[in-house]
This record gives structure tokens, sequence and C-alpha cells, in this order.
């Protein structure tokens, strides 16, 4: 396997196939001083875009310097251009005149532009990087430079809840498409300085703006570190969504379990940042990441923390018991109707026998058809329209059961067994998870049919052996069960009281373990006693 991983990185991952370039930065050409032809250069690089607006205009009550704003139609707020450019520079008498043998550039910088996100240009690609960001471009003729200014104003989605995520207590907001929005969440959460924030674009063709937020003094240095490390090895052509970097940036690949985990809910990441986490925004996903993560942390939920610790510890273990049905429930039913009939009592054992005597094909086939075609309607529910797909999927369901009970096709018992493993596979939190326990069913059942008990054990502990191995950014993926924590498992089968969980995950953090101190409330004496 190790073989061939490397072989396969290096076919795949060769940064000389797909472009004759191998490098990330194009070449740096300066801006010229003739204004016209820098309006020339960047008219040909854009090639005419018709989304391109360009005015020129003389800046000064005399007239005495001439000067061009560019800015992309749709990407940059128009009227703020109009309030806080052209009247100032044009329609507003400056008081200070402009003069030749003055830094004219320093003085409309530092006197006359009232904006605040202003920075120097001095080369076309960054330039033009920024004017298809959003940004507005104020070049003046007789200087090779000019501005950059922060005026992206585009539409977006706005604050709403979460659909995926949803929540009986808790905030009711999810992330957007825009980043900006996306740390502005983040930063209502957590009113604190140490949260830093850092941004670099990815992508040769899209220059997607990727940040990464961490809050310092808590996070472990060296998982900051090994997050630039893995950013900086990224050389493609475009980021799309959050699910390119984490291909990129994950421990293994050949693994149905996911190692980084991903939310849409401001208030989780907030959570996971204090625990010492880092977390990783994609421009243009409301899907943002954070690393490293653990397999306890998928079978966790905001509400969990919202609610006293005893509904919380409740509800989390029938979590964990609706995992083990989703992947064993069609298994044992195949190895115990197959292999270990003594197993169940008499009754139930002709019960069954007398559902099965008009079926002609073994259990696992059963099992496996019925599997398939759940799967084929849940995916079809998801890609239609949403008036229609719950209904399609419901009535679906009932038809194709009952007729196929009707036919004899396959047993009652059967349908209610993957009716009951479907309907435990939706209470899993993470969708991730969910996937994983739904594509290792099938192997499972393949084992069961095969060696019976013994298969379905086999298969687990392939499984648990395979998940050990796995490490999320150096921390391993089973923490804190193995290697085994006793303090930590506070918060991991149940959840502990609030002033209980007064440390972070120590394996997560290093550095800033003590979280809260905490004491046990103390109980009220009578009010009634005298």
């Amino acid at each position: 396997m190790g073989f061939l991983n490397r072989t396969i990185t290096k076919i795949f991952k060769n940064p000389t196939l797909g472009h004759p370039n191998p490098t990330r930065e194009l070449p740096k050409e300066p801006l010229k001083e003739n204004l016209q032809d820098n309006i020339e250069h960047i008219k040909k690089a854009l090639g005419n875009s018709t989304d391109l607006v360009i005015r020129d205009f003389f800046i000064g009550s005399k007239q005495q310097m001439k000067a061009a704003i560019f800015y992309t139609d749709g990407l940059a707020d128009s009227k703020a251009i109009q309030d806080f450019i052209l009247e100032s520079l044009v329609l507003e008498i400056p008081d200070l005149s402009l003069e030749p043998e003055k830094d004219n550039y320093s003085l409309l910088k530092n006197h006359m532009l009232t904006v605040g996100d202003i920075k120097d240009a001095t080369e076309f690609h960054s330039l033009l990087t920024s004017l298809l960001s959003g940004d507005v471009i104020l070049l003046l003729d007789g200087y090779a430079k000019g501005f950059t200014i922060g005026m992206r104003g585009w539409k977006d989605r706005g604050v709403t809840e979460s659909a995926t995520e949803t929540v009986i207590r808790g905030p009711k907001e999810a992330f957007t498409e825009s980043l900006r929005t996306n740390t502005a969440l983040i930063r209502r959460k957590i009113k604190n300085p140490n949260l830093w924030l850092e941004t670099q674009q990815i992508g040769r063709m899209t220059q997607t703006d990727v940040s990464i937020m961490y809050i310092k003094g808590i996070v472990d240095d060296g998982i900051v570190q090994e997050v630039h490390t893995r950013l900086d090895r990224i050389d493609i052509d475009g980021i799309l969504e959050s699910g390119y970097i984490e291909e990129l940036i994950e421990d293994e690949t050949y693994t149905p379990f996911p190692t980084i985990h991903h939310t849409e809910r401001p208030d989780v990441i907030a959570a996971a940042l204090m625990e010492g986490k880092v977390a990783i925004l994609v421009d243009g996903t409301p899907i943002v990441m954070t690393v490293p993560t653990t397999f306890v942390s998928f079978m966790q939920t905001a509400e969990d923390y919202y609610q006293r610790a005893d509904v919380g510890t409740l509800v989390r273990m029938l979590r964990y018991f609706c995992i083990f049905i989703s992947l064993l429930a069609p298994s044992l039913y195949v190895a115990i109707t197959t292999f270990h009939q003594e197993m169940l009592p008499t009754t139930l054992l002709i019960s069954l026998a007398a559902q099965r005597e008009g079926v002609p094909l073994p259990a696992f086939i059963e099992a496996l058809l019925m599997e398939l075609a759940f799967e084929i309607l849940r995916e079809a529910s998801v890609r239609m329209p949403q008036t229609i797909a719950q209904s399609v999927s419901i009535v679906g369901t009932l038809v194709i059961g009952t007729a196929a009970v009707d036919a004899g096709i396959v047993s009652a018992a059967m349908l209610i067994v993957v009716a009951v493993t479907a309907i435990s596979s939706f209470v899993l939190p993470a969708f991730d998870l969910a996937l994983t326990v739904r594509m290792l069913r099938f192997p499972m059942m393949f084992l069961a049919a095969s060696f019976g008990l013994f298969g379905i054990i086999i298969g687990i502990i392939a499984i648990v052996l395979h998940m050990c191995s796995l490490r999320s950014f150096g921390v391993p993926y089973m923490s804190p069960l193995a290697p085994f924590n006793l303090v930590d498992q506070k918060d991991t089968f149940f959840r502990m009281p609030r002033w209980a969980m007064f440390t972070r995950p120590k394996l997560i953090n290093q550095k800033n373990l003590v979280r809260e101190k905490s004491t046990p409330p103390e109980k009220p004496g009578d009010l009634t006693e005298e």
C-alpha cells in the first residue's frame, strides 16, 4: 500500500504536469508612468471585457492632473465610488492645490482620498488580482504607481439559519459564501485580540482567498506551522470550494473516515478555536474546516453544550448506539439467519422462517438489494427539487418496500431491518461520518454472509485498527480513547457538567490546558427557615 501511495502521488502530484510553468507567481511587470499606456495594458490583459469600467478624469480645481479609476461591474460598490472617490476628486474643489514640483501622490493619499482601505500598487499582476477581486484601482498620469482601494460590494446570500445543522436551542445563524462575513461572525463570538487571522491566495486562475484563524496563546504553534506548510504546498489552477483544500491537506487520502471536520455554524467554530484548533475559511463557500480533529468530534453537536449535562449525555449515548445499528444491523440479520439460527428464540425463528418461505433469494442478496434501493432513493431525493423531493422519497420507499414484500422478493423482517438502519443513520450529526457508515455497511454484510458472526468480528477489528492508525495533523484520530486519557473522558461518551470541563483536550492543546476555574454550585439554604 505504501508503494502504491508513493507511485500515485508521484504521478498525479507532479508539479510539472498540466501546465508549462510550475511556479505559482507570474512575472511581475511594473506600471508605466504614462496613464494611457497603463489603460491600454489593462484593457488588453482583460480582453476588453465588457464588465470592466474605466473612468478617466482630471483632478483639481484647475484640472492640473489626469487620472483614471478601474473597477469590475458587479464586484465593486458603485455608490461608494461615486461618494468617496469621484466627488472628492472631481466635484469638490480641493483646498490643496496640485503643483508639479510637489509630491502629488502622497498629497492625494494622505489628504484627499476619504477612504479607509487604501494600498499602493506598483505592478500589473497584483493590480489585476485586486481589480478582479472587487477593489477599485486609481492610477495617476506621470506616476509608475497607483492606489488599490477596498470597495468590494457584491451581493451575497446574507446570514440565514443552517439547513444541515439545525438546533432547537442555540444560535440560528450560519456562514455564508462571503469570507469577510464569515470572519465577522466568528469575531462576534470571540472578542479577543489574540484571535488572529491570516489570509493568502491559492489557485493560479481563481486566486481564491483562504484564511486561517486561531487564538494565539491557546493553539499549538506546531499545528499552525503545519497548516501553513500544507497550504503553501498547494499548486493548483483553481479552488472553488473548501473540499478542494480538504483533499489537498488531509493526512490520509485512502480512508473512508473524514480526518478534517467541517461545519457551517459559527458557534461550533468558536468552540473549536477555544479548544486550540485552527479554522480554515475559503472564500465562496459557507463550509469552514477545523484541524486537527478526532473521531469523537464527529459525534458531538453544538446543542450538547446548550442543554443540561444529563440530557446531553443521554442524546450522545443514543448517537453511539445508532452508529452501531446503522453499521451492523443488516450484517447481524444476515449472519444470524444464515449461520446462527440457534441464537434466536424458537417463536421468533419460526416467524422468520415462515416469512422467508416464499423468498427465492439468500439473505445477503435480499439485504443487498434493499440497501441499494434505499441508497438510490436517498440520492434521488437529494438531487430532485426540494418541493417534491420529500414526497417522492417517502412515497417511493413505501411503494417499493410494500411491493417487494407482496411480490415475495424480500421478507417483511428484512424491510424492517433496512428501515431501522436508515433511520439510525439519520441520527448521526456529521454527514461525512454517515457516508462512511453507509460505505462500510456493504463489506460488513459480505463478511457476515461469508463467515457469520466471526466475519463481523473480523471486520470490526479491521475498522478499529485502521482508525487507530489515522492521524489528523499529527493528532491520533481516536484520542482520547486511543491513546487513553482519563481526564479527557469528560467529553467523549458522556458530557460532564460545565464546571467539571475545566481543561482543554490535552493532545490538541499542549500549553494552555486550563479552560476555567469554576467550582460545583453550592446548594442554597432553605428560604423557609428563619
